[in-house]
Formats: C-alpha cells, structure tokens, sequence
C-alpha cells in the first residue's frame, strides 16, 4: 500500500491534495485581508465578516498547510527511496532554500509562515527513519497535548513569576512602525523585532508543537495511503466526522468558562484548548471537503488545484502586493476600507489569482518560485518550464 500510494501521488500529483492545498491558501489569505495584514490588531473592531472568517479559517488553514507539508515529505522521501536515491540530504538542501525565500518574505510582512515550515520541517528528516506508525503517531498526540503549556500552566497555578505574567506578543514595538513608518522603518523593524513578536506568538500558543505534530499526521496519512485510495477509509472518516463536531463542541462549552484571562493558568489551558479546536475545525473541514469532493463536487473544487500548485508563488506573491495596499508606507487603506470592504477586496483578488494560475499552467509547467526552488534543490536550471506547443 505504501509503494502504492507513493507511485500514485508522486509523479502524477494527486488532485485531491492540491485542491486542499488551494483551499488552505484562500483562507489564509482572507484571514492576512480581514486582518488588513496585522494591522487590524493595533484597533480590533470586530464585523460580521470578521466573525465568519476567524472562525472558519484561523488556524485552521495554516494547520492544514503543515498537514500537506508531511504528507509532501512524504511522496519526496518514499519516492527518493524507491529510486534508490535517499533523498535527507536533498530534502535538507530544500529547507535551507525554502527558508532563505522565506526570510526575505518576512522582512516585507512579518507574519511570513514559511520560515516556521522550513526551520521545522528540519524534526521531520530523522523521524522518516522512524517506521512504527503508532510511534509516531503517539508522538503526534504528545505534541497535541501541549506539553510545555501544560507545564506553564501547572506553574502558573503554583505561582512562579516565570508563568504569571502575559505572554511576550502582547506587547509589539513594531505595530506603530507598521501603521505610520516608511518603507525602510517596516524593513527594519521586521529584522527583529517583528520576528521576536511571531516567534513569541507561535511558542507561547502552542503553534510549534502542533505543527510538528500535524508534520507526522501528514507523514502517516502518506505512509496509508490515504489521498491515493479513499475507499478503505470511508468508516474511519465518518467517525471522525462526528469525533470532530464532539471535540470542538466539549472545548467551546469549556472554553466559554475561562476565556479571556488576561494572566495565570487560565491563559495557557485556554492556549491549549484553543489549538484542540483549531484541529478539531480543520480536520472537519478536510474531512467535509473530501465528503463534497466524492459527492461530485469535486468539478468545482478542481478550480482550487491550480492555485494549489504554486502556492508559494501566489502566497508570497499576496504580500508583496498587499502589504503596501494597507500600511503606512503605501496606500494606507487599514484606516478607511472597514473589515467587510477587505473581506469583499479578499473574495475578488483571490478569485482573480484562482484565474491567473489556471491560465498559467496552460504555459508553464511550474509556478515561478517553485520552478526557482526545483532547480536550487537539483542545482540545476536543466528543468523544463514552459510547456512546448502542442502539435497540430
């Protein structure tokens, strides 16, 4: 089953998973709109769409992107092997390309998610060699369960000073340079102190964890064969359907108990179950988009593939135009256009990149940056990138 679904989802790409993955990437970009790219948090005026974004969206698409970052890992390293070319070292080489793009992404917006894949992706090179599925599985549910806010919480609720005090991304010396700063001010302040707040945000919510987690979720539905074969699991995902809805329900019934806590244990449990709700929505999500994608839906989900297959392209591509759309240093709009008009500006810019890839991939065989990035990891521009004419 394993070569199996290795030859299935190596050189043809399964379709399923670029279609998720293009989902995953339109709902991180109406967050980064809704969000006017941070700046929405210096003076949050929560609106109806705002609301309906956060909620489906939120941590639930990023954590649906390391999900399919496993399982890539996967296909590259199964395929690798089944060639009789081990592929760490390469995959390792990738890394360091991905995280050079990513670092110069992230001095335009500091939010830049790729540098977290990369460095992180590092854990997973080891763990391939790890052939006990219900290993790394239980390693998954270990990293789930939060183990170092478990341990905050436990010594907030000893009172250490250490635990007590809020965390580190409350306070951010880079917003103001965000709203009114030029653009040299924002390169620079994201040189440090935006990344000091991102890291702060992703250790002291629990996000590293469970990327690393959903890392080894998306290496065990490789090794499954899940994406190459849905049949065998159709009782599996129906389980996990209402194992889903009966998670988010029990964490939203506690959550409305202890929400809001400023400092003290009460913060870093509801850290806790509010990354068990952002798993439970996504794995829902993935699981009803499957659901509609049998169903016959699936011929309007395909449209969502093309974006899929460059998204770093687009994802990157989303910043640079964006970015200045709303700071300080451009056109300004954080002050006027109101989270509905960016919501609504979101819809249309994402249904314009949706037609963009569609129509590039008729040209070209590869996104620009992922064309760029092949070529760093073979060392070699020998890669074909625009499609030869098709004969008459």
């Amino acid at each position: 089953m394993v070569a199996q679904a290795a030859e299935q989802a190596g050189p043809s790409r399964l379709a399923l998973v670029d279609a998720l993955r293009g989902y995953a990437l339109m709902g991180l970009f109406l967050v980064h709109m809704e969000e006017y790219f941070e700046l929405y948090w210096a003076n949050p005026h929560p609106a109806f769409t705002t609301g309906l974004v956060f909620t489906l969206f939120m941590g639930k698409t990023f954590s649906l992107l390391a999900l399919c970052f496993g399982f890539s890992f996967f296909v590259m390293m199964d395929g690798g092997r089944r060639r009789g070319r081990p592929f760490a070292g390469r995959f390792a080489w990738r890394l360091v390309l991905l995280g050079v793009i990513g670092l110069f992404h992230g001095l335009v917006y500091r939010g830049d998610i790729i540098v977290v894949l990369a460095l992180m992706g590092f854990l997973l090179i080891p763990f391939d060699a790890v052939r006990s599925n219900r290993l790394l599985g239980a390693i998954a549910i270990v990293c789930f369960a939060q183990p170092y806010l478990s341990l905050w919480a436990a010594a907030a609720a000893a009172g250490a000073p250490w635990a007590m005090g809020p965390p580190h991304y409350y306070s951010d010396p880079a917003m103001p340079v965000y709203l009114t700063g030029s653009l040299g001010d924002v390169l620079r302040a994201n040189l440090w102190d935006g990344q000091l707040n991102k890291w702060s945000f992703y250790v002291e919510t629990g996000r590293c964890a469970q990327v690393l987690g959903l890392f080894l979720v998306g290496l065990l539905l490789g090794r499954a064969g899940f994406f190459a074969d849905l049949a065998p699991s159709r009782r599996a995902r129906a389980i996990g359907l209402v194992v889903a809805v009966a998670v988010m329900i029990a964490v939203k019934l506690v959550r409305q108990h202890i929400a809001g806590a400023p400092t003290g244990p009460m913060l870093w449990v509801d850290a806790i179950l509010s990354g068990w709700f952002d798993l439970a929505a996504m794995a829902l999500s993935v699981l009803l988009f499957i659901l509609a994608w049998q169903a016959g839906a699936d011929r309007v989900l395909r449209l969502l593939v093309p974006a899929g297959r460059m998204t770093l392209t687009l994802y990157v591509g989303q910043s640079l135009l964006f970015v200045p759309v709303f700071y300080g240093f451009g056109l300004g709009l954080y002050a006027t256009i109101g989270e509905v008009g960016a919501f609504l500006l979101g819809v249309m810019a994402f249904a314009l990149q949706v037609a963009f890839a569609r129509l590039w991939f008729r040209y070209f065989h590869y996104g620009p940056l992922e064309w760029l990035w092949r070529c760093g990891t073979r060392t070699s521009f020998d890669i074909p990138f625009r499609r030869r004419p098709a004969l008459a």
